[in-house]
């Protein structure tokens, strides 16, 4: 709802639910300011208390997750993104956000705001952003609709990232008819820290100056913290104004005069002005540290003119920031946003007390106490019924299934399908090299290298989940996601040591939605405690719905590694030449429930889904950490989607190199063997020297580890089963997706 003018209209319930406030929380409002809200107050606290902000339907599941660990520097909450002790003085912050509604209706500005949102939460705790990354979820290809907004989404996060000068070094995208009317935009950002420059999102100190700094405000944006409360409609399109505008320089800009004020000292406390703008940033200051604050409305920098009070604090305007100064530094802080061509303003000060007080026009238009808003937010526990359809799906008779002869088609198949085939269409319009620190970008690799200079180290990071497992199996989907998250950075060299996540779920009031998200929960915790990766805070974002139905439930995972050698121990999925023995190490390839052989070759998104042994995974994902720091390791590939020879032919095609290999002894069928995306299973190479000492390592673990074959030759051979010219397999692979999007009937099946 926009306010042009400055005749406010009366407050009563029906207005207040029309802001999506219940009358229960009306009443609350009611009894916190001891009197009824006026507009402008009711529109603070709608989008303040509303799920996006408050997470008033999560909070309370959210915090079971685990969140300590030895290497946190905070909490998870506690500040604007996780932080991770590196050691030598530095630290890492990440996070990982969603932008999906905003991208379901104005996709390239939804994404581009997006990246531009999760990199202002790094560097508001000091921290220089070095690397972007992404999970996005669309729907049939076939689809006008869909293209368009893959494209739109692709050039959005291109276009910002590039621009402001972060590399986007890796990624996921699946396709499904359960995102086709809400896609899932999901963005992370990592950044590194000197420790000693680690900048905190607080007020405090009665007298201290508020400064807005940053692009001027205006009218776009306005409830968008609501609008991504609620379900995706057939009105949505009515609400484009809710999609913020970004400017991808104006932040590159802000970002280098932000972390000089940091490093000088002459702040208290930053903020971003995110969801909610100047609403959410002065309360959460405040509550945070405990006092009240006083902002003049009419000087902070417009852009419009016109806007009311009740506009001003809701505006989603990007490229904002809020600091609270020390008494005295104030200038200095406008100086140094001066030298960078920014804006930077004093428009209030801290006071003692609890209130918010906020003036416009010789009046008070707004007096709210901030805990009301932000620590003191309402919090619930929804009602939860186990959904009738999982009975169905897991009941699935698999040896129903009738298998193809010809598994060499299957494959050539498989590696067409949108979810596994090359993804090159979409990172090379990324910039992948930018600020040269890149060791591993998209495409050759389980997950992206970074290297710290200046160090030794290096760091790893993905986002990972498959939401077709979730909705199979809540629990075991959200251990999954977890698992091969972790899996991805051991492939790299690296030590999994923290998460972060973006929990995208249906709307939470309807009691099978919310089961299965406490569910999924319940399972990444599992995981989480088993491989000891804490997590470090993230996002939820609910009401993922289209007229249709929910989609899949996707919890994605945003994983951290470290490399403590990154030039002598990182790896990658690409063989380093012939000759190079082939080992398959972890369980059986047992079970195809969930599996994209299933989905793709017998349109079935059904089935018991393969269990996860939490053990054998801690202790696979050591074996392999251990292997590749001895030295002993030239690749390394995690099996997950499509099954053990997609992983193989991924291998053969990254290094234009064939393979000959014999697996039938891996399960107990052959299609089970080569297309189970049973969990905790790698493929690695080593050459002839090394077997010897490779094995060693994998048998005192007590991890199960088989010499398969070597590498060599044009041809991809598996046994009696499959024998696939390379060279065609990798044309396959990397056409699919570009002729998907230029002439969808010749698109991912052959």
């Amino acid at each position: 709802m926009s306010q042009t003018t400055q005749q406010e209209p009366e407050v009563t319930l029906e207005l207040a639910e029309e802001h999506g406030l219940t009358e229960q929380e009306y009443e609350w409002i009611k009894q916190y300011l001891g009197r009824n809200p006026n507009f402008t107050e009711l529109g603070v606290y709608s989008v303040m208390w509303s799920e996006h902000c408050s997470y008033k339907n999560s909070f309370l599941e959210i915090r079971k997750l685990p969140n300590e660990g030895p290497q946190l520097l905070v909490g998870a909450g506690e500040e604007n993104a996780g932080l991770v002790d590196l050691g030598d003085g530095l630290a890492c912050a990440f996070k990982v956000e969603s932008h999906n509604h905003p991208s379901a209706i104005e996709p390239y500005e939804g994404a581009a705001t997006g990246v531009g949102g999760i990199h202002r939460d790094i560097f508001t705790m000091g921290a220089r952003p070095l690397a972007c990354l992404n999970s996005l979820r669309f729907g049939d290809l076939e689809n006008d609709r869909v293209r368009f907004l893959l494209d739109g989404v692709v050039r959005g996060i291109s276009d910002y990232g590039n621009s402001f000068g972060v590399p986007t070094i890796g990624g996921e995208i699946y396709f499904d008819d359960s995102y086709e009317g809400n896609p899932l935009v999901n963005a992370m950002s990592v950044g590194v820290v000197e420790t000693n420059y680690i900048a905190k999102a607080i007020a405090e100190g009665p007298g201290n100056p508020v400064l807005v700094v940053g692009s001027s405000t205006g009218r776009d944006g306005i409830h968008g913290a609501t609008f991504a409360s609620e379900e995706i409609s057939e009105e949505s399109e009515e609400k484009r104004p809710s999609v913020q505008v970004g400017d991808p320089f104006t932040e590159k800009l802000l970002l280098e005069a932000t972390l000089e004020t940091i490093k000088s000292g002459a702040a208290v406390g930053v903020q971003d002005m995110g969801a909610a703008g100047l609403s959410s940033s002065s309360s959460e200051m405040s509550s945070k540290g405990g006092c009240g604050m006083e902002i003049n409305l009419d000087k902070v920098p417009m852009r419009e003119e016109g806007m009311s009070a009740y506009e001003m604090l809701l505006s989603e305007s990007q490229e904002r920031m809020l600091i609270v100064a020390k008494k005295g530094r104030e200038q200095e802080i406008i100086d140094i946003y001066e030298k960078w061509d920014v804006n930077a303003t004093v428009v209030g000060k801290v006071i003692e007390g609890e209130d918010l007080i906020f003036w416009k026009d010789g009046e008070i238009k707004a007096r709210i106490p901030a805990k009301t808003l932000a620590d003191d937010a309402p919090r619930y526990e929804r009602e939860t019924e186990r959904p009738g359809y999982l009975d169905e799906v897991q009941s699935f008779d698999l040896n129903t299934v009738s298998h193809p002869e010809d598994a060499g088609e299957v494959l050539e198949r498989l590696l067409q399908s949108p979810d596994i085939s090359s993804k090159r269409w979409v990172y090379e319009q990324y910039d992948t090299m930018v600020r040269t620190n890149t060791v591993e970008g998209p495409g050759k690799a389980d997950a992206g290298v970074i290297r710290l200079k200046g160090t030794e180290k290096g760091l790893s990071m993905k986002t990972d989940c498959n939401g077709r497992y979730v909705y199979l199996d809540p629990r075991e989907g959200g251990k999954m996601a977890v698992a091969e998250a972790a899996r991805n950075v051991v492939c790299t060299g690296a030590k999994p040591v923290a998460i972060t996540n973006c929990l995208n779920f249906g709307n939470p009031y309807k009691p099978e939605v919310y089961w299965v998200f406490k569910e999924a929960l319940k399972g990444m915790g599992d995981s989480c405690k088993a491989l000891d990766t804490p997590v470090t805070g993230g996002n939820v974002s609910f009401y993922n719905e289209n007229p249709e139905a929910a989609v899949y439930p996707t919890p994605v995972i945003g994983m951290l590694g470290i490399l403590e050698n990154v030039d002598e121990h990182h790896t990658n999925a690409k063989f380093e030449g012939e000759d190079e023995v082939i080992y398959y190490v972890g369980g059986k390839r047992d079970g195809l429930g969930g599996s994209e052989y299933l989905k793709v070759i017998h349109d079935e998104v059904k089935g018991e889904l393969p269990s996860l042994d939490l053990e054998l995974e801690t202790q696979l994902q050591e074996s392999v950490l251990e292997a590749i720091q001895a030295g002993l390791v030239s690749a390394a590939h995690d099996i997950s989607d499509g099954g053990l020879v997609t992983a193989l032919a991924e291998m053969c095609i990254f290094s234009e190199t064939g393979a000959e290999v014999e697996v039938r002894k891996l399960g107990p069928t052959a299609f089970d063997v080569l297309f189970s995306e049973a969990p905790s299973g790698i493929l690695l190479t080593a050459n002839s020297e090394n077997a010897g000492s490779l094995e060693k390592i994998f048998e005192q673990a007590d991890v199960p580890v088989y010499k398969i074959g070597r590498t060599g030759g044009e041809e991809l051979i598996v046994g009696d089963l499959i024998s696939s010219d390379v060279k065609k397999l990798g044309e396959l692979y990397e056409n699919a997706l570009p002729k998907a999007m230029e002439h969808p009937e010749k698109g991912h099946m052959m």
